[in-house]
C-alpha cells in the first residue's frame, strides 16, 4: 500500500479514470457490433455518422489510438457499402 497522501490520492483517480475509460471503450464496442449485426443498408446508414462521432471522441482524448479509430471506421465503411 502506498505510503504518501498523494500517491494515495492518485491511485484514487487512476482507478476512476480507468473506469471511466472502460465504460466508453464497451459502449463504442457495443455500438459497432449492433452497426456490423444488422444487414438492412437503410438502417446501417442511418446508424453510421453515431458510431463514427463516438470513435473520433474516444481517439480524440487517447482511449483508443487515432490509427485504431480510423481502421475501424473504414472498416465500418467497407462493410456498409458492401451490404444490398
Amino acid at each position: 500500500m502506498a505510503n504518501h497522501k498523494s500517491s494515495i490520492k492518485r491511485i484514487r483517480q487512476e482507478e476512476k479514470r480507468r473506469l471511466h475509460n472502460r465504460y466508453y471503450g464497451k459502449t463504442m464496442r457495443n455500438a459497432i457490433r449492433k452497426l456490423r449485426s444488422t444487414t438492412d443498408k437503410a438502417e446501417a446508414v442511418a446508424m453510421y455518422p453515431v458510431v463514427i462521432k463516438t470513435i473520433d471522441k474516444l481517439a480524440k482524448v487517447n482511449i483508443i489510438h487515432k490509427n485504431k479509430a480510423n481502421n475501424l471506421k473504414s472498416r465500418l465503411a467497407i462493410y456498409i457499402n458492401k451490404l444490398a
